[in-house]
């Protein structure tokens, strides 16, 4: 009899953990042995000691179809892309620079060769686009559809490698590019396919939504942005991607730095056609930049003394500030009410 039959064994239902509190449950037990290791579980990727002025950066991300993509209305060369892009978005998130990845794949018999190397099409555009190597990998069989799951490596230079656990009390909070998008393109594509479903003769109406299905399908990760802080020579105190949601990610910041963090409705930067269609869908657009995810944004805190070189640049938005613990995480609407922040983002474990 197996452990997953014994009647007289505790079952704890992994939903009641959630994907981050099962990581922290599962590997508090672990002890790094070896001393090149400078972090381990924890953050966006782990940090191994390289050189004496760099440090490599390593990530791994797993994408199953039927819980993160559904082939029905995701074309396998955008997946192939965007599955390379949210890894790269982790080694971003730690001010580093991707360099290789290797990929492994389990597919089903349903699959053809062309549809692979349509998979993989998507793959080597994402490497050429972000100067990676495709270094190795794996392929296996499936029973229960297609599953993708990449490693990647990265370098960071050692004085500027920006880990979650840095924002001090008084730091601005930032976040680049646009917040929301993403999640109203999935709402788009979830609506055609249910009409789709009901009736097979109808042809998609996705017009007008070009913009929201690009943030959804084609995730570009913000590598280029890495260059343009250092450039300003800014190196982040705290930083994170938002994968799960920008409230999601806000208090994985708080808690790792134990601090508080107040950030301003007025201040979300959200795109004009984001909000109008939102409006178009009956969703209030506040909600999609909280909580959407698959943004694949930089959420990070910086000193006060950065504040002059970052506020003219578009590309990043200060949204609010980081205050001390006791303050807890707040969202200060246009009204001025303040709102304790809960994370109500995506969780590939807490599914209904």
């Amino acid at each position: 009899m197996s452990i997953l039959e014994e009647s007289n064994i505790k079952k704890t239902p992994i939903s009641d953990l959630g994907e981050f509190g099962l990581i922290e449950h599962i590997t508090k037990s672990f002890d790094n042995k070896n001393k090149s290791t400078i972090f381990g579980v924890g953050d966006d990727a782990a940090v191994i000691k390289y050189t004496n002025d760099k440090h490599r950066l390593l990530s791994t991300d797993m994408l199953v179809e039927g819980v993160h993509f559904d082939l029905s209305y995701t074309p396998l060369k955008h997946l192939g892309y965007k599955a390379v892009s949210v890894n790269v978005s982790d080694i971003c998130a730690m001010n580093g620079r991707p360099t290789h990845i290797t990929v492994s794949i389990a597919i089903s018999n349903r699959f053809t060769i062309e549809s692979v190397e349509e998979l993989y099409s998507g793959i080597k555009l994402a490497c050429e686009n972000y100067n990676i190597d495709l270094v190795g990998g794996d392929t296996t069989s499936s029973i229960s559809g297609l599953a993708i799951s990449i490693t990647i490596l990265g370098e960071v230079d050692k004085n500027s490698i920006t880990y979650r656990r840095g924002a001090k009390v008084n730091d601005l909070v930032v976040v680049s590019g646009d917040l929301g998008a993403a999640y109203l393109g999935l709402q788009i594509l979830k609506r055609e396919k249910e009409i789709f479903l009901a009736n097979p003769g109808v042809q998609p109406d996705l017009q007008g939504n070009d913009y929201a299905l690009q943030r959804q399908l084609k995730v570009e990760a913000r590598l280029k942005l890495i260059e343009v802080l250092k450039e300003m020579d800014i190196v982040p105190s705290s930083m994170i991607d938002i994968s799960d949601g920008l409230t999601s990610e806000i208090l994985h910041l708080s808690k790792q730095s134990n601090v508080g963090i107040t950030i301003y409705e007025d201040k979300l930067p959200i795109d004009y056609t984001t909000m109008n269609l939102a409006k178009d869908l009956k969703i209030n657009p506040i909600f999609c930049a909280l909580n959407g995810g698959e943004d694949y944004e930089l959420l990070f805190t910086i000193s006060q003394k950065h504040y002059e070189k970052l506020k003219k640049d578009i590309d990043f938005t200060i949204i609010g500030h980081v205050t001390d613990k006791s303050e807890g995480n707040n969202f200060i609407t246009n009204d001025a009410s303040s709102h304790p922040i809960t994370a109500q983002g995506w969780d590939p474990i807490k599914r209904d």
